[in-house]
């Protein structure tokens, strides 16, 4: 609802730049809009943020933690079915002030959101408003994160050739051809922030690194698939791990 909110006022030229999170914007583009750039990319993991020393091993059985994230639901029942999952929602501030008023264990968040707020996953444990936690970076190989997480994607009207000189003076270009093409995978997987997958991108000496994790509904495990080739061929790249994935 928001990001089509600030869409609509883009596109009305009620203002010229859309600044978004780039993990929140629908994988169908918006007719007569575009990302013209994106800023180089923050830390792309999840943080769990519990009460307890020792992260998500230690947590016993039956333990209660809470995400507004589908995706994170799924990567948490395929290795710890044990736990007792809840949702959540609302910003950072306010999910970390429902951990300390509840009687949950630990909620997960991103590590880009936290860090933002100065409260850095490096330092294992963080007070915020009087309240101890303590933090765990989860291992990005389960809990591969969504399709442009850590990313801020700049918008702007297509056609608007003076907003897109002025974003391209901030733009990191490997970061926005990653972008496209987990975006790119999402789109053929008809997927969205609202979708069990996990996408992720990475680009080292020219090469791009493509990698996903599918959920189904009826299976605990994900699939999984991961690609390389020239990092201009994202789009292709995106193609070809889908069919890896569905066994094509």
């Amino acid at each position: 609802m928001f990001t089509a909110e600030i869409e609509r006022a883009l596109l009305a030229g009620t203002v010229d730049v859309a600044v978004h999170s780039a993990k929140d914007l629908p994988s169908e583009t918006t007719p007569g809009a575009e990302i013209a750039a994106v800023l180089p990319r923050a830390p792309m993991d999840d943080v769990l943020v519990s009460k307890h020393a020792g992260g998500l091993a230690a947590l016993q059985e039956s333990a209660t933690i809470a995400t507004g994230s589908v995706r994170r639901k799924h990567q948490l029942s395929w290795k710890r079915p044990d736990l007792e999952i809840v949702d959540l929602r609302g910003n950072v501030p306010t999910r970390l002030r429902k951990l300390a008023e509840s009687d949950w264990d630990a909620i997960i968040l991103a590590r880009a959101g936290l860090e933002r707020l100065g409260l850095s996953p490096t330092c294992k444990r963080v007070n915020f408003e009087g309240w101890r936690f303590f933090l765990e970076v989860l291992p990005c190989e389960i809990f591969l994160p969504a399709g442009g997480q850590g990313i801020i994607a700049l918008q702007i009207r297509s056609n608007d050739r003076r907003a897109r000189a002025i974003v391209d003076l901030v733009n990191d270009h490997e970061t926005l051809l990653c972008l496209r093409a987990e975006r790119e995978f999402l789109r053929l997987l008809h997927g969205d922030c609202n979708s069990p997958v996990g996408v992720l991108a990475k680009i080292d000496d020219g090469n791009m690194k493509l990698r996903a994790q599918v959920f189904d509904q009826a299976l605990a495990a994900p699939r999984e698939g991961t690609v390389e080739g020239d990092r201009a061929d994202g789009e292709r790249l995106a193609a070809d791990l889908l069919m890896q994935i569905n066994g094509v």
